[in-house]
């Protein structure tokens, strides 16, 4: 069975990088274990170095850089060509870009709310919701 094409939304990344416990760490462990293929694009690489990065955040710089480098190897970077305007707040819509760039199965965030609930083929999931549906694959 072909992996399933994800996008993380960056308040899974952080959230990842604040506890190693918890679903959103298991999905970003999956993502760079390469059992999920994970997709972002320039603007996706960029906002994630921005936000680890925030001061209030506490996050060791020498462990934000090797995380970034970490995501550019392993995550496959994509150029969107369609711009959307479909997210309530204007700077998630990169993450749905990206997401029907690559005809994703999945966008992982922490912030349904933002988000329609299916674009596409691409359904808009926690990542407790992502690892209850896949759960069944991982077994295999």
């Amino acid at each position: 069975m072909p992996r399933l094409k994800v996008v993380v939304d960056t308040n899974v990344v952080v959230s990842a990088h604040l506890s190693d416990q918890g679903y959103p760490s298991f999905v970003i462990d999956l993502c760079l274990s390469s059992r999920l293929q994970w997709f972002v694009s320039r603007a996706i690489l960029e906002e994630y170095a921005e936000v680890l990065r925030r001061r209030r955040f506490r996050i060791d710089r020498k462990l934000v850089d090797a995380s970034l480098r970490l995501i550019r190897e392993r995550a496959k970077t994509v150029k969107p060509r369609r711009v959307l305007t479909v997210c309530s707040d204007p700077d998630d819509n990169k993450f749905l870009e990206c997401a029907m760039e690559i005809g994703a199965d999945f966008l992982v965030t922490g912030n349904k709310r933002h988000f329609p609930v299916r674009l596409g083929q691409t359904r808009i999931v926690s990542p407790r919701e992502l690892i209850e549906v896949i759960t069944p694959e991982l077994k295999r």
